[in-house]
């Protein structure tokens, strides 16, 4: 006679409460990889590689804040570069500061302004809005672009009048940081 099955024993996350195999694919991947680490080292061995990877980071890096380095270089080489580094390797660049304004064409004859980086002046984008729909008599509204930033969109194409308004109006942003992009490329506005 046969024996019986004897039922799979899951280990469970004890961040995301999912099964440990499938936290990967759940939202709470990075909380979940110090428990994942831990409690099931052998379902993930990369992450242990990383793991490694990064104390041997912070090691060095602790090294050259005292001013000793593994490779004889002094520390005020490091801090020239001083670039920040994002979770996954990922180098975020500091924003130039400008003001792009691009026209998009819809439906044939109608059109859309859109005004981005005002933001990086100190302006307020929902009063730079209200400022620029009752000049220009049109709707104008602030939007979240497909980069996940926020922009304004002015209905109707005033993107000639918009720079002469954004100067008198705002006068911390200079005629140099105001560029139009024409047919795919950015083309300064002065």
């Amino acid at each position: 006679m046969a024996e019986k099955p004897q039922p799979v024993r899951v280990l469970y996350c004890g961040v995301c409460s999912m099964p440990a195999e499938y936290c990967e694919f759940g939202p709470d991947f990075e909380k979940c990889k110090p428990w994942l680490i831990h409690n099931a080292p052998d379902l993930y061995p990369d992450l242990i590689k990383q793991s490694n990877l990064k104390e041997a980071d912070k090691v060095t890096e602790q090294l050259q804040s005292t001013g000793i380095s593994s490779d004889g270089a002094t520390p005020s080489a490091s801090k020239q570069e001083e670039v920040k580094r994002l979770p996954g390797g990922k180098i975020k660049k500091k924003e130039k500061q400008e003001v792009v304004i691009e026209k998009v064409i819809r439906n044939k004859r109608k059109c859309i302004t859109t005004v981005k980086g005002l933001e990086l002046f100190g302006v307020k984008l929902s009063d730079a809005s209200k400022k620029l729909g009752k000049k220009f008599a049109t709707g104008a509204s602030v939007v979240k672009g497909p980069t996940e930033k926020e922009q304004i969109d002015v209905q109707g194409d005033i993107s000639y009048d918009i720079v002469e308004f954004i100067t008198d109006t705002w006068p911390d942003v200079p005629d140099t940081a105001i560029f139009f992009i024409e047919d795919g490329r950015k083309v300064p506005a002065a």
